[in-house]
């Protein structure tokens, strides 16, 4: 009976393990099932806030677009018009090319709009062209190709028009021209854009700088503009007709700038006017 007692208590210390580590089992199990629903959970939250800030990112990617397109345009054709209408009676020549300039920057804002528009939301057939509006709808619509964002290449154009609309723009170009990434080029083509819109709509007549300089390892970018100075107490001119702005431009140009690491600077100069200045790191990974 001794011998026997042993192997039964033997028998039933091992059944008392098995039962704990099978408990022991199911609460790991347990544990490491609740675990996996709470990492899951977790991933899944930062995936919906991974994905509302890349909708964020892109509303204000979208805005800031919208913003340069606009405000450009219409500012221009706001100061043409009321040019065109103060020389009307007197200068119809000189009106009427007023009121061609008009239309360009109409046309000019639909263009741009219809390409960005295009990019939002294809064609249902997947294709990203757009079609003329003045073509009409069927067969005989005509599908212009969407053109690529504006670069440094298309500063001549930008100077000529918003000299045309009255405010004399002088160009400097320093270092050697090089190919620019795209991000950094459409970059620099908006400051200068912004910077020379602002100055005509709040000018008194005078005039702009623009210099860009092609450095080593940054692209740097500087527009100055003539006004009153706050040395000498001068009175500024009566200010242009323009659109109303809400500050959003440079908040955009900002941003712009801090997406590529670089950084930008706008305040008033002592000897009157503003100036906005720009750095654009070149070797940035």
């Amino acid at each position: 009976m001794g011998e026997y007692d042993v192997l039964t208590a033997a028998l039933a210390v091992a059944c008392a393990a098995v039962l704990g580590l099978t408990a022991a089992l199911v609460r790991t199990r347990r544990r490491w099932q609740a675990a996996v629903g709470e990492r899951g959970w977790l991933l899944e939250r930062e995936r919906e806030s991974a994905a509302e800030a890349a909708i964020a990112a892109e509303r204000d990617r979208i805005a800031r677009e919208l913003h340069d397109i606009v405000s450009h345009n219409v500012s221009l054709m706001v100061v043409q018009a009321s040019a065109a209408r103060e020389v009307l009676g007197t200068m119809p020549d000189e009106a009427a090319t007023a009121l061609r300039a008009v239309e360009d920057a109409g046309r000019g804002a639909m263009t741009d709009l219809r390409h960005l528009l295009g990019l939002l939301a294809p064609a249902p057939d997947g294709t990203d062209g757009d079609t003329d509006p003045g073509a009409g709808a069927g067969a005989g619509a005509v599908s212009t190709p969407l053109a690529p964002q504006p670069g440094l290449d298309r500063i001549g154009p930008l100077v000529d028009r918003i000299s045309f609309a009255g405010l004399p723009v002088e160009v400097r170009i320093s270092g050697e021209p090089r190919p620019l990434p795209q991000g950094i080029d459409v970059t620099a083509y908006r400051i200068i854009q912004e910077s020379l819109t602002n100055a005509l709509r709040h000018g008194d007549g005078g005039k702009a700088e623009v210099t860009v300089r092609y450095a080593d390892h940054a692209l740097r970018v500087e527009v100055l503009n003539t006004g009153p100075s706050v040395l000498t107490g001068t009175a500024p001119a009566a200010p242009r007709p323009t659109a109303g702005g809400t500050g959003r431009g440079l908040l955009g140009l900002r941003e712009r700038v801090a997406v590529y690491g670089g950084d930008l600077d706008a305040r008033r100069r002592l000897g009157g006017g503003y100036r906005v200045r720009a750095r654009l790191p070149l070797d940035r990974p």
